[in-house]
C-alpha cells in the first residue's frame, strides 16, 4: 500500500520538482543543484516545462541522487496538478521512496491534489495475473510540510472510495454477482446501515423493473439501500446507481464485440458504494441514502420478451420494445424508492446509453436535471471533482417518442436523441423532488492510461457524488 505523508527529503532515491513554461520553477528550485550544468542538459532535452513534459537530472551533489522535473505548463489548477502527479507516478515505478514539492505550488487544494493524483496514478488492478508486474513506488515524501495529516487523509479517503469503484467494475462479472456485491456493501462502514432485498423481498416490495430484468438470469438479482445518517444533520440527498452487472442485451441480443466491456455496466452502481463509502469515511454532516439495483441481463427461456409490459415500484408501467434497454427498467425501481426518503436532492448515475457516448466522446458525462438549480448543483460539484460533465436538453417535446399503445410508456424513443429520451422515461419515476441524471457511458472506462486515469474501470463520477454531499452539508 503506498504511503503517503509530511517529511523531509534527505534518504528520498528520487524529488520531484514542478516547473512552469518557460522552466520557471514552481516550488524547489533548491533542490536543483548547478544550475547552468542543468541548464544545458534542458536544452539538449528542449525541456521546456510545457505541461506534461518530464527530465530526470542527475544530482550526486543533492539531497537525493536524482531529480525528476514535471512540467505544468503556463496555468496549473487542481485538475492539471492531480493530472502531473499521476503522470509522476507512472514515471516513478522504479523507485521506492520519493520526495516532492508539487504540493507546494500555490493554488488552492494542492495537497489532496496531489495525494489523489499520485493514488490514483498508481492504481493497477492484478489479482488475475500470475506474474504482476508490480511497482516498486512505495512512499511519497511532501517535502517541507507541517500539519498535513489532515489533508493526506481526507484526499487518501476520497481516493479509496475511487478505488473502489474501480475494483468492482474491472472484476470479471462471474466472479462479483449481484449477492456478492451486495455483501461488499454492507461491510463499507460502520456508518452506513445497509438493507438488502434479496429475491423475495425485491417480489414482495414490487420491484417490477428489477424482476423483468433479472428474468433470464440464473443469479439473483438484489436491491440494495446504504443509509449514511450522521447526527445533526438536516438536508438529504439520494444516489441511484445502475447496477447491471453483466449485460448481453437479453433477447434483444448485442454482438460479440459489444459484450466485451459489459463487466462496466454496473458503473454507476459503483460509483455509489464509492461515494457512500468515502462520505462516511470523511465524516461529511449530510443524510446519504445509496440505492443500487443489481441484477445481470441474460438470456434463458424465462427472459423478458420484446412487447412485455413490467409494473415498477411506483406502479407505472413500461413496455419493453428492446431488452438491451434495461439500465431505466432497474432505475426506474431505484429511483420511485429513492422519492420515499423525501431527500432535497436525487442524483442517478449509469452508463446509460450508447447515444450519449456518440454525443459527447469518451471523456464527457452526459447531465440532465428536472430544474436549473439542481443541475447547477451538480455541475459546481463535477467542476470541483475535476470531472467533465455537460448538460443536456431534457426535451419535453419529445415524450412523444416514449408513448405507447398500451402502457404508460415504452422503454425506446427511437433512433434520435436516445440519451433525452432515456432521461424523459426516468423523469416518471422522481415525482417532484429535485433530480440530475448522469449518464457517464463514456467515462466511466477508458481504454487507455492517462496520468492517473488508468485503463479499464476509472470510477467516474464517485468524487462529483462527493462534492454534492459536501455542498449539502
Amino acid at each position: 500500500m503506498l504511503e503517503i505523508r509530511p517529511g523531509e527529503v534527505a534518504g528520498a532515491d528520487l524529488i520531484v520538482v514542478p516547473v512552469y513554461d518557460d522552466r520557471v520553477f514552481a516550488a524547489g528550485e533548491a533542490y536543483v543543484p548547478d544550475r547552468d550544468a542543468s541548464s544545458r542538459i534542458l536544452d539538449a532535452h528542449e525541456f521546456t516545462g510545457a505541461h506534461g513534459q518530464t527530465l530526470f537530472l542527475q544530482t550526486p551533489d543533492g539531497p537525493t541522487p536524482e531529480v525528476l522535473l514535471i512540467g505544468l505548463g503556463d496555468e496549473v489548477d487542481a485538475e492539471s496538478l492531480r493530472r502531473a502527479a499521476g503522470r509522476v507516478t507512472q514515471t516513478v515505478r522504479g523507485y521506492t521512496t520519493v520526495a516532492t514539492t508539487l504540493h507546494q505550488v500555490d493554488i488552492e487544494g494542492a495537497v489532496g491534489a496531489v495525494v489523489l493524483g499520485t493514488v490514483l496514478g498508481a492504481y493497477s488492478f492484478d489479482e488475475y495475473k500470475s506474474d504482476p508486474k508490480r511497482s516498486k513506488f512505495a512512499s511519497l515524501v511532501l517535502a517541507g510540510g507541517d500539519d498535513l495529516e489532515g489533508q493526506i487523509a481526507e484526499a487518501e479517503a476520497v481516493a479509496s472510495g475511487v478505488v473502489l469503484a474501480r475494483d468492482l467494475v474491472n472484476r470479471p462479472a462471474a466472479d462479483k454477482p449481484p449477492a456478492a456485491i451486495a455483501d461488499i456493501a454492507s461491510g463499507l462502514s460502520r456508518r452506513v446501515d445497509v438493507t438488502v432485498y434479496d429475491e423475495d423481498a425485491i417480489r414482495e416490495a414490487g420491484f417490477g423493473g428489477l424482476m423483468a430484468v433479472n428474468a433470464g438470469a440464473d443469479r439473483p438479482a438484489r436491491m440494495v439501500v446504504m443509509r449514511y445518517t450522521p447526527d445533526g444533520a438536516t438536508r438529504t440527498v439520494a444516489f441511484v446507481g445502475k447496477g447491471i452487472v453483466f449485460d448481453s442485451g437479453g433477447l434483444s441480443i448485442k454482438p460479440v464485440s459489444g459484450m466485451e466491456t459489459m463487466k462496466t455496466d454496473m458503473a454507476g452502481a459503483a460509483a455509489v458504494m464509492g461515494a457512500v463509502k468515502a462520505i462516511a469515511d470523511l465524516g461529511l454532516l449530510v443524510n446519504v441514502i445509496g440505492i443500487t439495483p443489481l441484477t445481470e441481463n441474460l438470456i434463458s427461456g424465462s427472459a423478458q420478451r420484446p412487447g412485455d409490459v413490467m409494473r415498477a415500484y411506483n406502479g407505472k408501467t413500461i413496455e419493453v420494445l428492446n431488452t438491451d434497454a434495461e439500465g431505466r427498467l432497474v432505475l426506474a425501481d431505484g429511483l420511485a424508492l429513492a422519492t420515499e426518503y423525501e431527500p432535497d436532492l436525487i442524483v442517478d448515475i449509469a452508463t446509460l446509453t450508447g447515444a450519449c457516448k456518440v454525443a459527447l466522446g469518451p471523456l464527457i458525462g452526459g447531465l440532465f436535471a428536472s430544474d436549473d438549480d439542481a443541475a447547477d448543483t451538480v455541475i459546481a460539484a463535477a467542476m470541483a471533482a475535476g470531472e467533465k460533465m455537460w448538460r443536456m436538453p431534457l426535451e419535453s417535446e419529445y415524450a412523444s417518442l416514449i408513448e405507447s399503445d398500451i402502457a404508460d410508456m415504452k422503454n425506446i424513443g427511437g433512433r434520435w436523441g436516445g440519451a433525452i429520451t432515456a432521461g424523459l422515461i426516468l423523469a416518471e419515476f422522481v415525482d417532484d423532488t429535485p433530480w440530475v441524471h448522469l449518464d457517464v457511458a463514456g467515462p466511466a472506462r477508458a481504454d487507455k492510461a492517462e496520468h492517473y486515469i488508468t485503463k479499464g474501470g476509472t470510477g467516474f463520477g464517485v468524487r462529483t457524488l462527493i462534492e454534492v454531499a459536501r455542498s449539502l452539508a
